[in-house]
């Protein structure tokens, strides 16, 4: 009789990989990014074990939307007082603030529990092309299709 393989977290061994994001489709670069993270490229994924990759994104400023999503698309939040819902354009949140434009998209795909808040901690997100995590010999990461 066969059995199944569960990882444990003690033996999880993580690799850092660096994706650059230049000309690259939102969505795509994100599912991709949030697979790493999640442990889903690795022969030994197990669901309920945090068995992913560190994943550095660097030039988060020159990603690029599809259709009519610089205009249309928008980024809510709420300062939880009354009147408190702010609105942004994803065309302005690209050019102030690049790099969350990508966390909330990967951070959606994550799941939504402890393991998932865990998980978010793999994720570092940069606008421009430098980055200080050199010290992880980080792989250069080629995106499929």
């Amino acid at each position: 009789m066969r059995t199944t393989y569960m990882a444990k977290a003690t033996e999880v061994e993580r690799k850092w990989y660096v994706i650059d994001a230049e000309g690259k489709t939102l969505g795509r670069l994100a599912s991709e990014a949030a697979s790493i993270i999640r442990g889903k490229h690795k022969p030994t994924f197990t669901p309920h074990v945090d068995t992913g990759d560190f994943v550095v994104i660097i030039n988060a400023e020159k990603i690029h939307l599809t259709g009519k999503k610089l205009q249309n698309k928008m980024y809510y939040r709420h300062s939880m007082y009354s009147g408190g819902l702010k609105v942004t354009p994803a065309q302005e949140m690209i050019k102030n603030k690049p790099d969350q434009v990508l966390e909330q998209a990967i951070y959606g795909m994550l799941p939504k529990n402890r393991l998932g808040d865990k998980m978010k901690m793999k994720l570092k997100v940069y606008a421009g092309p430098e980055h200080p995590h050199q010290a992880q010999n980080p792989e250069v990461y080629e995106l499929r299709g």
